[in-house]
């Protein structure tokens, strides 16, 4: 007879590719058996009403981190991790950055340290490489990527992007050594020219940041992006699309073969560009980059998670506190060119998707699981992660999905000091959160430990390459 430490009796469990009332059976931190489990349990919870899925995976979140405009972000890895372990996630991915001159494996060793001292779930790193002109740059990502950080970040705007040559030399190491590069993908001059221009008209309030990004300026580095990955055969992530443009392009390139994958956020799904239109400077508490679209861009990203041309939905987690320390950093009157970009996401991504899928029926159940949680630790490599399965990580979130929440102007556990989605009503929210078999959040509320989230080492991605180099100089030089 199997002995257990933990049964989860006779909840809806949701996988990505099943919906069935079972027992999940828990044993040293891992999941033993999922179905009508016998045997004995030093503790069973009655699950009987409730739905059961995966832990959240969460790829896209800044915590602890220097932006690009030299501010700090809001959050620790405590007050982050806490927040979303509150919010159904269990497992984070957040940047690692590297700083003006500074050597990649230094950045490394200093950012661990931060997560290792203060993250309560687990935790794995995309890499920013922002300066290859610092010491040993290539040699310290290559190195990087072989001891388990297989996932890269680089800009195509800001003061930290990359030049296309220098991400063509990211994306050669990428390739040679098996890691996944993510893009920030708008085009620089477009947004500069018209932001200097509209600044220049007194258009300086925050609802004129959603036109200084042109929906072209995306449309244009996305495209570019998806050429490099067809010219290097490799895979690539866009983060965050959200033009109707953008995704259609994705859709084209994967129908050729191209490597790429994509993801979108909640605020381009659930907000258009009025968001911004608030008094007084109100409206920077919304101001993300890329920027809110219009009504049919919502469209078109709900249309592209339901063909598989989006792979999953991301928070883009950035917190700036409405204070001196973060949007208001330039004084009570800045210009939107002055404004931090970024709004909390780590603790409602996991409930809003959970709504639009069982109360508005914009997803099916399981769309829900492998959105959120499958299918981000699958494409990056997060082993036992992201699904109820025998053998993997038990990571699991029991949801009262009866439960009416009307979100209020501070609410969450972060450090941010503001809700954007104040006063929006959803149905669904986690009661009870496990690590690795360790319930984190009891009734609602914070059970963990800071400091006990471990870093995921990842060894190799759930991502393919392309069969043949797209290029024949490609080709000739390989």
């Amino acid at each position: 007879m199997e002995t257990y430490d933990l049964v989860l009796r006779g909840g809806r469990v949701i996988s990505a590719n099943s919906n069935e009332i079972a027992d999940i059976a828990i044993r040293g931190g891992r999941i033993g058996a999922v179905g009508d489990v016998g045997g004995t349990a030093l503790t069973e919870i009655d699950c009987g009403g409730k739905v059961v899925t995966p832990g959240g995976v969460d790829v896209h979140s800044h915590i602890e981190q220097m932006s690009g405009m030299g501010l700090m972000c809001a959050d620790t890895f405590e007050t982050a991790t806490r927040s979303a372990a509150i919010g159904g996630t269990t497992t984070v991915v957040s940047h690692m950055p590297q700083l003006p001159g500074q050597r990649l494996s230094d950045a490394m060793d200093s950012y661990a340290t931060a997560a290792k001292r203060g993250a309560a779930i687990d935790h794995a790193f995309h890499m920013i490489v922002s300066d290859l002109s610092a010491p040993a740059a290539l040699d310290d990502l290559a190195a990087l990527i072989r001891a388990g950080h297989r996932s890269i970040k680089v800009f195509t705007t800001y003061a930290i992007q990359l030049t296309d040559r220098e991400i063509c030399e990211v994306i050669s190491v990428a390739k040679a050594e098996g890691a996944l590069v993510c893009v920030h993908a708008e085009n620089d001059g477009l947004i500069g020219w018209t932001k200097d221009r509209l600044i220049a008209s007194g258009k300086v309030r925050p609802e004129h940041h959603a036109t200084s990004h042109p929906r072209l300026a995306e449309i244009d580095a996305v495209e570019r992006m998806i050429r490099f990955a067809e010219f290097f055969a490799t895979p690539i992530m866009l983060f965050h699309i959200s033009t109707s443009e953008g995704v259609e392009a994705v859709r084209n390139a994967r129908a050729r073969g191209v490597p790429v994958w994509a993801e979108t956020c909640p605020h381009y799904l659930f907000m258009d560009a009025s968001a911004l239109q608030r008094d007084g400077l109100e409206g920077a508490k919304w101001m993300c980059s890329p920027p809110q679209r219009r009504p049919a861009d919502q469209t078109a990203l709900w249309e592209g998670l339901a063909d598989g041309s989006l792979d999953l939905i991301s928070s883009d987690h950035a917190p700036y506190r409405f204070d001196e320390t973060g949007k208001l950093a330039h004084g009570d009157t800045p210009n939107f060119g002055q404004i931090a970009n970024g709004l909390p996401g780590l603790e409602v991504r996991m409930p809003l998707i959970f709504d639009a899928a069982f109360s508005r029926r914009l997803l099916s159940p399981t769309e829900f699981v492998n959105l959120t949680a499958t299918a981000p630790a699958r494409i990056h490599g997060l082993p036992r992660k992201g699904q109820i399965a025998p053998g993997f990580d038990a990571d699991i979130t029991v949801w009262d999905p009866d439960r009416t929440v009307t979100f209020d102007a501070d609410d969450l556990h972060d450090n941010v000091g503001y809700n954007p989605w104040e006063g929006r009503t959803i149905q669904g929210w986690p009661e009870t959160v496990f690590l690795r078999g360790k319930a984190i959040v009891e009734n609602g509320a914070f059970a963990g430990s800071y400091g006990t989230g471990r870093w995921i080492r990842r060894d190799a991605l759930g991502v393919t390459t392309a069969a043949e180099p797209a290029s024949e100089y490609l080709e000739a030089t390989s």
